[in-house]
């Protein structure tokens, strides 16, 4: 039994007889017929009363017409539901961030929000060292990374470049320096997130190749949280930049250029290579290509692999 065949048993039921719903669905009386025969051959039912010129259903039939509604209805909804899925009308996007990275996406997503309302956007808060697993465990469709991934089946693309920063409160001695030096930094009391990374690796290493101390008195669980008790008067900080902007404009913080700390750190989007990806992911990296090429500087859109 074949929807097509439902439909031509729908047109007859309802036009009740063959000669006006073989003009509806512009074919032949004879094509119609032919259709609704073989049709109560695979069934083993007769559907129409023969001895009627109107097209009377018999039970068989009747029963079958709520089913064949039902079943050309559902097939009408999962059209109209993948042309939504199409238009951007519907859909769900689940992209795994960590506290940093998940930064980056604020202006994207807005610019998402903006272009496609109807589109649910859910941004799955991971380590940084699990999305890469959460990705190609369907936990999530897109991650974002601060650090290039070494799964090889993971499709990588570049479109953020951060960098870390030295801040101090505006009433801190070393506020108002042009620049400072490495060493300056060996007397002052760091604030440093809970969670190491290869960022803080990294900083270790310069401290130590430096032969400058570093003090990490305190250890908070969020940036948002290392902010506050820096501007606070409460020691400094190394921090990416793209965490502090709002606080640097409005002078909470002050940003003091070091001059050995060159660190900068890519921000990557990465998906299953072997992914179809969904309508909403698509738009998503679209948004985020348009915003490299509108805003240029720190965003990005590279493929890596």
């Amino acid at each position: 039994m074949e929807l097509s065949q439902l439909e031509v048993f729908l047109t007859v039921a309802r036009e009740r007889r063959f000669s006006r719903a073989a003009e509806k669905l512009f074919r032949t009386q004879s094509a119609v017929s032919q259709t609704i025969h073989k049709l109560e051959q695979e069934l083993g039912e007769t559907l129409f009363d023969r001895s009627s010129r109107e097209g009377v259903l018999t039970d068989a039939g009747k029963v079958l017409y709520e089913y064949a509604e039902k079943l050309l209805n559902l097939r009408s909804e999962a059209t109209e539901s993948l042309s939504e899925l199409r238009e951007l009308q519907k859909g769900k996007l689940v992209i795994a961030a960590n506290e940093f990275t998940a930064l980056y996406l604020l202006s994207p997503l807005a610019e998402f929000r903006r272009l496609h309302p109807m589109i649910k956007i859910t941004v799955q808060r991971s380590l940084g060292s699990h999305i890469p697993d959460d990705v190609m465990n369907y936990s999530a469709e897109v991650g974002i990374l601060s650090y290039e991934p070494q799964e090889p089946r993971l499709q990588s693309i570049v479109v953020y470049q951060d960098e870390l920063v030295f801040v101090v409160p505006p009433n801190h001695p070393l506020a108002s320096a042009q620049q400072v030096n490495i060493h300056q930094l060996g007397a002052e009391s760091f604030v440093a997130h809970i969670v190491s990374s290869p960022y803080r690796e990294k900083v270790l290493q310069l401290f130590k190749t430096q032969k400058t101390p570093l003090h990490m008195d305190l250890e908070l669980p969020t940036l948002q949280a290392i902010k506050q008790f820096v501007a606070m008067g409460n020691g400094v900080a190394l921090i990416p930049e793209i965490s502090v902007e709002t606080e640097l404009s409005r002078g909470e913080l002050i940003a003091v250029p070091v001059e050995e700390l060159q660190l900068k750190r890519k921000l990557r989007l990465v998906y299953r290579k072997d992914a179809s990806l969904s309508h909403a992911a698509r738009a998503f990296l679209k948004v985020a290509e348009a915003m490299a090429a509108d805003h240029r500087g720190r965003y990005l859109f590279q493929r890596e692999r």
